[in-house]
């Protein structure tokens, strides 16, 4: 047992020290891997950064003292600006920086400036830890004379390698050249802004003083920290930014002992603008507006990327013909009728397809890193606003139609008892008369009926930025809290104008960093509506343009769209706008005060926007084909009855004056047809009397109810062309000078007073005048006296002789259902068919009866001037009627 003991107790020690064995082997196999990896690494990196060094480029001493030269071209890739070519610029010596000067760039970039090798190790350590902590990029470490380097050799791209080609060149540069000198370059190098380089330059640009050594200390604090971010921290635009600069780098000489904290709070006490000279009127090239515009885009898409001393060849969308176009509008020779000096106005001009920016107009006195009227404002859009914010939403997300009924009346929004314009109410209106007349309430009552979410998802699809307040009902008429600038509204209105797609306006295609390749900056483009929506607001908006609110503004002969727009403060107003496209360009055009949003504009100044668009589309579409807004299959042309609400379809009755054509989703088309129209029924029992004791014919007839209802009679004589007699409102007519022997068709049609209706069918009657109206008697009587011929005349009553009576049977028998050939003037209705048949039959008599046949219409009457007395030589009545007889036998055989 004790053998067994021990056996087990040595097994169990030896597997033990196994385990042992095995576990330290296990650990020493981890930490020769690691370490290997480590070397490895180690060896990799340092091959790396041997190379990156040894690829850095080399010291060039020219480069040391002048900026890294940016070139800017057009869209035809021709050089429009050489940046570093023609600044200005004084160089000074090491001798001629005072004191306080050093002291203030020292504290605040690079306190250890004189102690380093270049590169400062210590602040390497803290900024990698912040890198650690806040991402890589979120402290840099450089040194002044790192800055040196960069500013003269390298770009601002933050990768491992410029840094260290950077940290390399720093310190190769450190062992060349004395302190004194890199500082020297530092300060004759750097950018201050406002087109000064140099801080002489600066000092003379801000203060007005040649010699430096009459800089005070809150004058070199403020220069000092401008080259962090010269557009930023510039004391004419911005000057609060200014002062807290100046501030922080007054903190940190105190913290550095370069002054004492009661110098500092005394300097603190200076304002920016008690130090500043008047901003001297700089001499601005035609295209500066838009070179600043290129300097912030690149700063932006290129993580700080400066245009004015990273030497990168730049690729624009400039238009140079229409940038020099815009600029002679601007100015006082270019035709526009300008109220006075003080007017500002911004506008840009995009391509509508791609987004590129052709032009920029930052404002009639435009300089360098100026405020820019095209980019830099943020004004209320007022009415441009409505297609973004109400209708273009309503027919994406409700596919309304520009039929779509809104009603213009006083309404209150809560507290919010908004009016229109003009301060009338139409009632219902069309979608289409809404937008085109720029009317308040029914775009405010749109929005309500998509609602306010949709529609903020609808605007941010094409650039727009509520911020965190978000989309309220005002911004329906662009009158609530977000605004807007000229190059974000050309933006807006193209994507309309290219079928729904938007693409952010830009104006760089590409840069080129020499040693690097070239970076493509061209936006991606986004679907922000269907082509149906974009159709439909462009459609609506060329109502606009061609009888609405932007007649004034209209090309002629020229596909476009466009709205108008102004703002008010009280009764005052403000800004006014107006923005315009074709399918080639996007224009848009603001006009107001820039330092005063209160001021308000005279009826010449809100007009500029539409009297500077006009000219300048006129111009730039010249020598281009503009082709038509492209309609969709999704949309249709349809006839609706106006008035219908919802929308119907006309009926067979519709007038065609109640009759308009507009834009439907075809899903969403209206299929019911109206009722409000219908056919008259036509009058009843329409009977013809000729009266033999007044010579004339009694017309009478019977309808239900009459009101609204008109009657017209027209009468064909002897089968010619029937003519409109008169107009009455009752159910009886006398129509008098009747013609003799003459066989009058009569004809009644109901009219509707208001149009709702259409005319009924004529009814129709046929009536005959007896034969020669106060004959002479018969040719036995043995002579005539002109007394007789008197008694005649006169004589209405006197029976026929005995020579008309067979000639009468004879028409009786020959033609039974014609009372009016017997004499009687009895009733005779006919049918349409019968009427035609009868106007046949009397186009075959009517040379027999044309002598007698005068009607008068003037008066509305039928009538004319028949022979007084008769004459011995017409044939007798009875002849005629005979002949007639005749004619109407051939006809029917």
């Amino acid at each position: 047992m004790a053998n067994d003991s021990q056996s087990r107790t040595a097994r169990r020690k030896q597997m033990k020290s196994s385990k042992k064995t095995k576990g330290t082997s296990k650990f020493k196999k981890i930490f020769m891997t690691l370490l290997t990896i480590g070397i490895v690494l180690m060896i990799g990196v340092g091959a790396l950064f041997t190379y990156y060094a040894v690829s850095a480029p080399a010291l060039d001493e020219e480069k040391l003292s002048d900026p890294f030269s940016s070139k800017v071209y057009d869209d035809d890739g021709e050089l429009i600006a050489d940046l570093a070519g023609d600044e200005r610029r004084t160089k000074i010596t090491y001798d001629d920086i005072p004191a306080v000067m050093e002291d203030a760039v020292l504290a605040t970039e690079d306190v250890r400036f004189y102690d380093h090798i270049g590169i400062d190790f210590q602040r390497i350590g803290g900024a990698i830890l912040a890198n650690i902590t806040g991402g890589f990029g979120a402290e840099g470490a450089s040194t002044i004379t790192q800055q040196v380097v960069k500013e003269s050799f390298l770009t601002t791209e933050k990768t491992i390698k410029r840094k260290v080609q950077e940290q390399y060149l720093a310190i190769k540069l450190d062992q060349e050249y004395s302190k004194e000198e890199i500082l020297e370059m530092y300060l004759n190098k750097i950018y201050y802004g406002a087109g000064a380089y140099g801080v002489a330059e600066a000092a003379e640009t801000y203060f007005g003083k040649k010699d430096l050594n009459e800089l005070t200390l809150p004058e070199a604090a403020l220069l000092a920290g401008l080259p962090q971010r010269p557009s930023g921290y510039m004391p004419f635009e911005n000057p609060d930014l200014a002062k807290d600069r100046m501030n922080t780098v007054l903190s940190l000489m105190v913290q550095h002992g370069k002054i004492t904290e009661a110098e500092a709070d005394e300097a603190r006490n200076v304002e920016i603008e008690d130090m500043l000279i008047e901003r001297q009127q700089e001499e601005a090239t035609p295209y500066q507006a838009f070179i600043d515009k290129v300097a912030k885009e690149v700063e932006e898409k290129m993580d700080g990327a400066d245009i004015y001393k990273d030497g990168l060849n730049i690729y624009t969308t400039l238009d140079t013909d229409t940038q020099d176009y815009v600029q002679q509008l601007l100015s006082n020779e270019g035709g526009i009728s300008w109220p006075d000096d003080e007017l500002e106005t911004g506008l840009a001009v995009t391509d509508t397809k791609t987004g590129a920016v052709k032009a920029i107009g930052g404002g009639r006195n435009y300089q360098k890193e100026g405020f820019n009227f095209a980019t830099d404002i943020n004004r209320q859009p007022g009415s441009t606003f409505k297609p973004i914010a109400a209708y273009g939403p309503a027919v994406e997300y409700n596919k309304i139609s520009t039929y779509h009924q809104l009603n213009d009346e006083q309404t209150d929004f809560g507290d919010w008892s908004p009016n229109n314009f003009d301060n009338q109410f139409r009632g219902w209106v069309s979608a289409r008369y809404a937008l085109s007349r720029s009317l308040n309430i029914p775009t405010i009552k749109l929005l309500q009926e998509v609602g306010v979410d949709k529609a903020q998802d609808f605007a941010e699809g094409l650039g727009v930025d509520f911020g965190e307040e978000g989309m309220s009902l005002n911004d329906a008429i662009g009158g609530g809290s977000t605004g807007m600038n000229p190059l974000q509204m050309a933006g807006a209105y193209a994507a309309f104008g290219n079928e729904g797609v938007y693409v952010e306006p830009y104006t760089v295609e590409s840069v080129e960093i020499p040693g690097e390749g070239t970076i493509d900056l061209k936006p991606e483009p986004t679907s922000a509506m269907s082509s149906a929506t974009a159709y439909m607001v462009s459609n609506m908006l060329q109502t606009t343009m061609s009888e609405g609110s932007g007649s004034a503004a209209n090309v002629p002969n020229l596909t476009e769209a466009g709205k108008t727009g102004t703002t008010n403060i009280g009764d005052v107003a403000n800004n006014s706008w107006f923005s315009g496209y074709t399918t080639n360009y996007s224009i848009s055009i603001w006009t107001g005060y820039g330092e005063d949003n209160s001021r308000g504009l005279s009826d010449a100044a809100r007009n500029i926007p539409k009297q500077i668009f006009k000219p300048l589309m006129t111009q730039i579409s010249q020598g281009t084909d503009t082709a038509d807004f492209t309609k969709p299959d999704s949309v249709a042309w349809v006839d609706v009855e106006e008035g219908s609400n919802p929308a119907r379809l006309p009926s067979d009755y519709t007038p065609e004056s109640r009759i308009v054509t507009e834009l439907f989703h075809v899903d969403n088309q209206p299929s019911k047809v109206s009722q409000v129209f219908q056919k008259l029924d036509p009058v009843k029992g329409l009977s013809g009397q000729f009266n033999e004791e007044s010579s004339t014919i009694d017309l009478s007839w019977n309808y239900g109810s009459s009101d609204g209802v008109t009657f017209r009679i027209a009468a064909s004589i002897n089968g010619s062309e029937s003519r409109q007699l008169t107009t009455t409102k009752d159910t009886s007519v006398e129509i008098t000078s009747i013609d003799p022997a003459a066989t009058y068709e009569f004809s009644v049609v109901a009219i509707s007073d208001n149009e709702e209706a259409e005319n009924s069918d004529p009814a129709t009657v046929r009536v005959q005048t007896p034969g020669s109206i106060g004959d002479e008697e018969p040719e036995e009587e043995p002579e005539e006296t002109e007394e007789n011929e008197e008694n005649e005349e006169n004589s209405d009553e006197e029976p026929p002789s005995d020579e008309q009576e067979p000639a009468e049977e004879e028409s009786g028998e020959s033609d039974e259902n014609s009372a009016g050939e017997e004499g009687s003037g009895e009733e005779s209705e006919t049918t349409p068919e019968e009427e035609q048949e009868n106007n046949q039959e009397n186009e075959n008599s009517e040379q027999n009866n044309e002598d007698n046949s005068n009607p008068d219409t003037n008066n509305g009457n039928a009538g004319g001037n028949s022979d007084e007395g008769g004459s011995e030589e017409q044939p007798p009545q009875e002849e005629n009627d005979t002949e007639l007889q005749q004619n109407e036998e051939d006809e029917e055989e």
